[in-house]
């Protein structure tokens, strides 16, 4: 079917979906097929629970099984290729709508939210819904722009070299912000230079369109890569770019705090403004100023966009300060690699606090690089007064390390818990810390 009737079709229904859970009548159902899952299989149970068409792959049970039934080649491909149109038809005023793409080793989808909180209060936002940010994520959020979006902000993530090539053909952003470029993934990129390469795809594609970058001008990776490409407008900012100030935390303000120029741009500007987050750890910093950032550019005021952030509540285990009835929690266990593990440690050890337990899970994709980089993590871990580590990996670094008098280990995060349930501790400041499939939120009810 060509695309531009099934677009007809889609304008239709309104709405597209993949899971059959999600259902409430009269979407378009895509059904996906990966290596543990074939949603062919449910195409039928999704016509019947109300989907007004299912696209299902070509010779799959479905085919040619009535007018409801869409066969395409391949079914990922068919809701890209729609996403694609979608982006390049969608209107807004008659005009199309603006594309802020956005791509990072760490801190998307907090950076995400943060651009989203900022934009809100002056225009129509449509962003990726929390982090759906990959062959499916991105199409499905480009999806849900609509006539009255003014503007779309789009996370993409990246396992494999040419991932950010491919989503950026499909959301063609007119906007960039790379948040950095760290040590994530490498089993997929095979070196940091690879993943420089592979999140510099979006920077090529902008590049491309004569479009706009919002640079993080104190990171010398970012400003290098930006440098390499002709083509692209650039708004800088940064924390010294800026003469930023931040401000220390204690017991009264525990969260990152900042003084900014009330005007970024005059390196002059002698007034600062302050703003108090709700976000833990100085490396949120940049995250914070992307966003201000983009605001600027954007025309909302200074004022309106630091008292914005100010109202923001990380969720999700990013970022997030939790007071228990016992103990502070710091919990950053979404996921985790060197760069984000190694900067969570340093603000860590700056937090004032007489207890200190660090609750840290493996980090997971490194590769060969596994050893070397948790052997790194485990000679950062002096000075804490007591360390619990989980998995596999962080036990291959203490048998090449010896393991600190300050350190324990434990298999699994279900392991670790029910340690912690036995021997409570309390009246401490505990980091949480970890990558997603170690689980480290399975230990949180016991602190």
């Amino acid at each position: 079917m060509e695309i531009s009737k099934l677009y007809e079709i889609f304008l239709r229904c309104g709405s597209v979906t993949t899971d059959t859970r999600t259902l409430k009548g009269g979407e378009l159902f895509f059904a996906l097929k990966g290596e543990n899952f074939d949603g062919n299989l449910f195409a039928g149970k999704a016509v019947e629970a109300g989907a007004a068409y299912a696209v299902v792959n070509a010779g799959s049970e479905f085919d040619g099984a009535g007018d409801r039934f869409i066969a395409v080649p391949d079914t990922l491909e068919a809701l890209q290729d729609l996403a694609r149109y979608h982006r390049t038809h969608v209107l807004c005023d008659g005009k199309p709508v603006p594309v802020i793409g956005l791509t990072g080793t760490n801190g998307k989808t907090t950076t995400k939210e943060l651009i989203r909180t900022v934009l809100s209060p002056k225009y129509r936002v449509t962003a990726t819904e929390g982090n759906l940010n990959n062959d499916i994520g991105v199409p499905l959020s480009l999806l849900k722009i609509n006539s009255d979006t003014q503007i779309a902000v789009i996370e993409m993530g990246a396992n494999h070299p040419d991932d950010i090539a491919r989503l950026a053909s499909v959301s063609r952003p007119d906007y960039g912000l790379i948040t950095n470029v760290g040590k994530a993934h490498l089993l997929g990129f095979g070196s940091f230079e690879g993943v420089k390469k592979a999140k510099g795809q979006l920077y090529d594609f902008v590049a491309t369109q004569g479009g706009t970058v919002f640079l993080n001008a104190d990171d010398p990776d970012l400003s290098e890569m930006v440098s390499k490409r002709d083509g692209l407008s650039v708004v800088p900012y940064g924390a010294k770019f800026w003469n930023c100030i931040l401000l220390p935390s204690d017991d009264a303000h525990p969260y990152l705090r900042l003084a900014l120029p009330q005007d970024p741009g005059d390196p002059e500007c002698e007034t600062l403004l302050g703003l108090e987050t709700k976000l833990i750890g100085s490396y949120n910093v940049p995250n914070v100023l992307a966003a201000i950032a983009v605001g600027l550019y954007f025309d909302v005021e200074l004022e309106d966009a630091i008292a914005a952030i100010a109202s923001y509540v990380p969720a999700n285990s990013r970022s997030q300060l939790v007071k228990t009835q016992r103990n502070t929690l710091i919990v950053d266990a979404y996921n985790a690699n060197p760069t984000s593990m190694a900067a969570a440690i340093s603000n860590f050890k700056s937090v004032e606090a007489s207890d200190k337990v660090a609750l840290l899970g493996d980090m997971r994709e490194l590769g060969e690089d596994s050893l070397k980089e948790h052997m790194a993590i485990v000679h950062a871990l002096d000075g804490i007064g007591h360390v619990f580590l989980v998995g596999e990996e962080f036990r291959k670094a203490l048998e090449q390390t010896g393991t600190p008098d300050n350190v324990k280990w434990y298999p699994t995060s279900s392991d670790l818990a029910e340690m912690l349930a036995q021997n409570p501790v309390s009246g401490c400041t505990i980091l949480v810390k970890g990558s997603r499939g170690v689980k480290m939120e399975n230990v949180i009810p016991a602190l």
